[in-house]
């Protein structure tokens, strides 16, 4: 089957966000399988060719909205994803650790709290992969 121009566009843009070698690796291990190659098919599509490519938000504020997102609503793996895309687009570990601080009074300690436990596994794993 024949890949739409707007699959195309948002395969350029989730490899743009989260870079070649994060990207490779998720695609030979979650995106492996027939059931998540067709969830990667949808999202390539709908989110990354369709809402991030939208007018309006540049790149970093919409990496910074996602992980505000995942961390309100406790969706921690997915945080996993997003805090590497964000720090892509050039925010700093401070600045994504002070986003998550902040929404400890509006959205509770406990759900920030493993929010920033993630945040610290990721920005560990990140500097071992640049060693």
């Amino acid at each position: 089957m024949a890949k739409s121009a707007l699959h195309k566009k948002g395969t350029e843009m989730r490899r743009k966000l989260m870079g070649e070698a994060f990207t490779d690796k998720l695609d030979k291990t979650v995106y492996s399988s027939p059931i998540m190659q067709k969830f990667g098919e949808v999202t390539r599509e709908a989110i990354f060719g369709t809402l991030w490519t939208r007018p309006g938000l540049d790149l970093k504020t919409r990496t910074m909205v996602t992980v505000v997102s995942d961390t309100a609503t406790g969706r921690t793996p997915e945080l996993r994803m997003h805090l590497r895309m964000a720090l892509n687009q050039g925010w700093t570990e401070n600045e994504l650790v002070e986003a998550m601080v902040h929404l400890i009074g509006y959205v509770g300690a406990p759900t920030v709290r493993e929010a920033m436990i993630m945040a610290g596994e990721v920005f560990a794993e990140i500097k071992a992969d640049k060693k």
